[in-house]
């Protein structure tokens, strides 16, 4: 965590040094605490403030924008007594520093989340740990109702190994206030998705990005999936200039793995492709290499054909636990 240290006062910059010292930070120089922050918000983490809390809040206020992007921002007074959680007490990591600095000063951590005041689990870091997405407004939701019901009934289509704090597992999908699961009808309730999809894809030469984002959006619509449940591409190594595919990948912020024909011909059960097979000596792309990088045997679609492209989905073996994002 690239951490930022501003003070203002002789003895704010002395309690500055000894942060800094311990975490590591670094203390930012110049005067005027709203330019400070300004120009390097985007180039830190995190941000210790030894000063009053007043003036941190007229300095952020129009810098901040989203609590999923926002840094952490920390308020100690001078003397180190109250250190105070400010902003993205939970994804920015503002909780945890703020402990960390309060050991250091021999404070008191201010934290003033619901969830951790309550002795909850914090859904979203919970939720980022176990690689689960979920759209902004459901995440809100699901918070809500586990702060103001002191639990949540989660019902899960994925293994379940355990869960934190305040979540309890249910087999009946209409008793849950959370459903977490890879396709599309669910309820009305919110929804958190795994990211345990792989989708196999091979193509012609030239095939444009628009093409791959058609034929996704019709394969997932059949399938009744949602794009959010997948964790990356994958393809055979010779095309890994091809400009198309990479743009769509780039588009969505999906990573591709790509395979050697070798890699390719060792796996089974899938369809061969004599196409495949004398263009690039591999017994098909889209089937192998979908299971390939999902590391296992299970389809949830063989092949799909379209003019200029090929697509598959293998499903990763995907397990939740309690485990919660340690910052």
């Amino acid at each position: 965590m690239k951490i930022g240290i501003l003070a203002i006062t002789k003895g704010a910059h002395s309690l500055a040094y000894t942060i800094a010292a311990s975490l590591p930070g670094t203390i930012l120089p110049g005067k005027g605490v709203a330019e400070k922050l300004a120009g390097n918000w985007k180039k830190y983490d995190g941000f210790i403030c030894v000063m009053a809390t007043g003036i941190v809040v007229r300095a952020i206020a129009p810098l901040v924008a989203d609590k999923r992007t926002d840094p952490a921002v920390v308020v100690i007074d001078e003397k180190g007594q109250y250190v105070i959680s400010l902003l993205s007490g939970h994804l920015g990591g503002a909780n945890e520093l703020a402990k960390k600095a309060a050991k250091i000063t021999g404070g008191h951590a201010v934290i003033t989340t619901a969830s951790d005041t309550l002795g909850l689990v914090a859904l979203d870091l919970w939720a980022k740990a176990q690689n689960l997405v979920a759209n902004k407004e459901d995440m809100i939701e699901a918070s809500s109702q586990l702060v103001n019901q002191g639990k949540l009934y989660v019902f899960s289509e994925v293994a379940v190994d355990s869960l934190p704090s305040g979540l309890v597992q249910v087999d009946d999908q209409n008793k849950a206030d959370l459903t977490i699961s890879n396709t599309k009808s669910h309820g009305n309730g919110p929804v958190f998705y795994p990211r345990n999809l792989v989708v196999g894809t091979g193509c012609n030469r030239g095939t444009p990005a628009m093409e791959f984002n058609k034929a996704l959006a019709e394969l997932f619509s059949d399938l009744q999936l949602s794009p959010l449940a997948i964790r990356n591409l994958s393809s055979i190594d010779r095309k890994d200039d091809e400009e198309g595919l990479l743009a769509f990948s780039e588009e969505h912020t999906w990573s591709i793995e790509f395979f050697t024909k070798e890699e390719i011909n060792t796996v089974t059960n899938v369809e061969t492709s004599q196409a495949a097979i004398k263009a690039v000596g591999a017994i098909g792309v889209a089937e192998p290499t979908s299971l390939l990088s999902a590391g296992t045997d299970r389809l949830l679609s063989r092949k799909r054909k379209w003019q200029n492209i090929t697509m598959a989905v293998a499903e990763v073996p995907f397990t939740l636990s309690a485990r919660v994002l340690d910052r």
